[in-house]
């Protein structure tokens, strides 16, 4: 583990009410350091800061000696744990060139991430089918090529994207809208305990910090800040993936969004991202050349192959169908067609839906 040996006033400072993060970057550029703040006379705070700040940094935050205790005790917990500051050399560089980044980081896994060069992979908590799969087999093309993935560790897409840069050298950075403490979802405890292990686990947010709304905004900036791009591949309108796609803009990296069915609701903020320029997607291939990346996955590898020719799934297409309306497509009986879509789904190239409808997996 690692902290810095002025944990104690760091925590302060940061912990003061009114003390944002523009406001400490201004303090600590004038004296030097949190002790250098937390010393400085009150003249002088009142200079910098305003009366009322000034009085609020001369008294240690409620329940501060708790806090701290409480980070030390997390710290404790694993040698992979470490609290990096603005200005440590296991700072990412790539957060320090994009707007507004966080003064402290706690981090637990492989910190030498943070220096790779990273891709984020975004999308809907609801996704499709088409959709989930699309998120993973990007990601695991993209890692296997060198490429960091990062997300947010939410349901869908992100624990989708996550789990396709386990599947390569590229490995995985899962940016938390939580303290270090504390997983959210519950349901990606399991996860986030393999992303420990394999990758890498981040947040900006304080030991015993709850999954609050107003914390995930921020924390999309730091997915979109530790990135070359953004991949967005299912968003509605509005959504919290599009926010993260006008943060890479405003850090001036690129955007890439994959289209979809223009009688899907998730595929709305993707279209909406294309017309303002985003480049569109078909493959890995797009993303590596526009980021100039040496090493380009052959663009059959970048979704699930399938073998052509097949009536059912050219009925199909590629938007979600009722029984009734792919046996119109194909003029095939019911008991045949259940038969060929129950194989269709066992081989993983179909999926069922709720309220009887059925989806085409991998791309045609």
């Amino acid at each position: 583990m690692s902290a810095p040996d002025d944990l104690d006033a760091w925590l302060r400072l940061l912990r003061t009410p009114g003390v944002g993060r523009e406001t400490a970057r201004r303090l600590l550029a004038a004296c030097g350091s949190p002790e250098g703040v937390l010393t400085s006379g009150a003249a002088t705070l009142r200079a910098l800061a305003g009366e009322a700040l000034a009085q609020a940094l001369a008294i240690a935050p409620e329940h501060h000696e708790e806090q701290v205790a409480a980070t030390r005790a997390w710290l404790a917990g694993a040698e992979s744990r470490h609290v990096i500051v603005l200005g440590d050399a296991a700072y990412p560089a790539a957060l320090l060139e994009a707007p507004d980044p966080p003064l402290l980081l706690y981090a637990q896994g492989h910190l030498e991430l943070l220096s790779a060069p990273a891709l984020a992979v975004v999308g809907s908590r609801n996704p499709t089918v088409q959709g989930a799969d699309n998120a993973r087999g990007f990601a695991t093309h993209l890692s296997r090529v060198g490429l960091t993935i990062v997300s947010g560790l939410a349901l869908g897409i992100d624990g989708a994207a996550h789990e396709g840069g386990l599947a390569g050298p590229g490995r995985t950075i899962a940016v938390m809208g939580t303290g270090a403490d504390r997983i959210y979802p519950a349901r990606h405890r399991t996860l986030a305990h393999r992303i420990a292990d394999e990758g890498l686990l981040l947040t900006e947010f304080a030991i015993g910090m709850l999954p609050l709304a107003e914390n995930f905004p921020q924390r999309n900036r730091i997915i979109a800040g530790l990135a070359r791009g953004t991949l967005v591949v299912e968003a509605a309108l509005p959504s919290g993936s599009l926010t993260t796609a006008r943060a890479a803009v405003e850090a001036g990296r690129e955007v890439f969004a994959i289209p979809g069915s223009i009688h899907s609701p998730q595929s709305r903020g993707c279209h909406a991202l294309i017309k303002q320029g985003a480049k569109l997607v078909e493959s890995a291939d797009d993303i590596l050349g526009e980021l100039h990346w040496g090493t380009r996955v052959p663009r059959q590898d970048a979704a699930v192959p399938e073998r052509a020719g097949d009536a059912v799934l050219d009925a199909l297409g590629h938007d979600s169908a009722t029984l009734d309306a792919i046996g119109a497509r194909t003029g095939l009986g019911a008991a045949e067609l259940a038969a060929r879509l129950l194989e269709l789904e066992l081989d993983g190239r179909v999926a069922r839906l709720p309220g009887g409808l059925y989806q085409r997996r991998g791309a045609g």
